[in-house]
């Protein structure tokens, strides 16, 4: 065979390779079609049209109620994986799911700005990180003893600038950023680090007050914006009185909590409870103040409607730091922690309620300690909080004892 010949065959064997080759590459042949049949297309509510969503929803309920009745923290996570499932299912799991203050249970993130429990605090530990500067929230005993039972709740990290410290709360370890979902909140501080305030991503009032045309565009601008930092609400103002050079004793604060009225450590009073944990432009900050109008009726009121006049004021709840006592042996303040606090510190205290003679509170409820702090090795401290205190509230006002005080000690 020429060589012409054999050279014409082998141009033209590959221009039909080259040609095939070509076909594959765009998705086309001859005598065949790559797109998908519409048997093999996956519908959106794939997950909603499975098998389990199919549930009978008897059997459903009795299977999430005895997971919820005997699975604790950190088995605890086989329930919020049937939360997981489908929609049915977590609608499910959230009317079975009670709040830290009926079970003393942490579940979802909601859990975390909701009161906690009533009978018994839920105890904590704080893990400091000196080099980061970032402040890390567990749920256990204390790290020697709590194991595998540890979970992390939240997290802050310290910002200083010129004139004011910022501690960024978020949910994540590595994120703390405003305009991400996972922030929960912050604390800032003034110049002096003697006034605080806590200031939460999400407004705790269920009954919104009368809109503001300018306030609800300045928050819609926010929420379609993702550059732009969510919407903050101040909650809670912590006080810490001038003390230069320790003459008057140990730390002296007062804790003045916006979101929490008074009436709700009285008999038959509740703490607001959020339902939801994201962020809504749609409600507006109601602050537990009292108005001079309020002030005016009570003031000349009959004395049997006074206590409910006064409990419709919504007087916010003010709470105190507990006073220690003189050891002479020691020769220092001491405090009973109950075991929950080994090391002597500036930074220890414990809250109770500020309530006056003419107040209605019972003296078991006056004496009863809502949050202590305190330290148990050189950079890890224990929290305990209760009702009417969330974890997020209680987190904050233990951040603002780590910040310097030149005016205080």
């Amino acid at each position: 065979m020429p060589f012409r010949c054999f050279l014409g065959k082998s141009r033209r064997g590959l221009d039909i390779t080259s040609n095939r080759t070509a076909d594959r590459k765009c998705g086309t042949g001859r005598g065949r079609s790559y797109v998908a049949p519409e048997r093999f297309s996956f519908p959106s509510t794939t997950v909603q049209q499975s098998r389990w969503a199919n549930l009978p929803p008897e059997l459903l309920l009795d299977i999430i109620r005895k997971i919820e009745a005997h699975e604790k923290w950190p088995a605890r996570r086989d329930v919020v994986c049937c939360a997981a499932v489908c929609k049915s299912w977590r609608d499910m799991t959230k009317e079975i799911i009670r709040t830290p203050e009926q079970c003393g249970l942490l579940t979802f993130p909601v859990s975390l700005k909701q009161p906690g429990p009533r009978d018994s605090p839920l105890q904590c530990y704080i893990k400091r990180e000196r080099g980061t500067s970032t402040y890390r929230l567990y749920l256990g005993l204390s790290p020697a003893l709590a194991g595998e039972a540890s979970k992390l709740l939240l997290t802050a990290k310290k910002i200083r600038r010129a004139t004011k410290t910022d501690f960024v709360i978020s949910l994540l370890a590595n994120d703390f950023s405003q305009a991400s979902e996972a922030y929960v909140g912050k604390l800032r501080s003034n110049f002096l680090g003697t006034k605080f305030g806590v200031y939460n991503s999400q407004p705790a009032s269920e009954n919104p007050a009368e809109p503001d045309l300018r306030s609800y565009q300045k928050e819609y601008k926010r929420k379609v914006s993702p550059s732009v930092a969510v919407g903050n609400y101040k909650p809670a103002t912590i006080k810490y009185e001038l003390n230069v050079l320790r003459t008057r004793g140990p730390r002296r604060m007062q804790c003045t909590m916006h979101a929490i009225p008074f009436a709700s450590i009285q008999e038959g009073g509740t703490a607001p409870t959020p339902s939801t944990f994201g962020n809504s432009i749609d409600e507006q900050c109601h602050p537990c103040t009292v108005t001079q109008e309020n002030y005016q009726e009570t003031s000349t009121a009959d004395p049997s409607k006074k206590s409910e006049l006064a409990q419709s004021t919504r007087v916010p709840l003010i709470l105190k730091n507990k006073s220690p006592r003189w050891h002479e042996q020691l020769q220092c303040w001491c405090l009973n922690f109950k075991g929950r606090v080994t090391v002597a510190s500036v930074k220890n205290f414990q809250l109770v309620a500020a309530v006056d003679i003419s107040q209605n509170v019972p003296p078991a409820e006056q004496e009863k300690v809502i949050l202590q702090f305190g330290k148990i090795g050189k950079d890890i401290f224990t929290m305990d909080y209760r009702y009417p205190l969330s974890a997020f509230q209680a987190f904050a006002i233990c951040l603002s004892s780590f910040d310097t005080k030149p005016a205080c000690e």
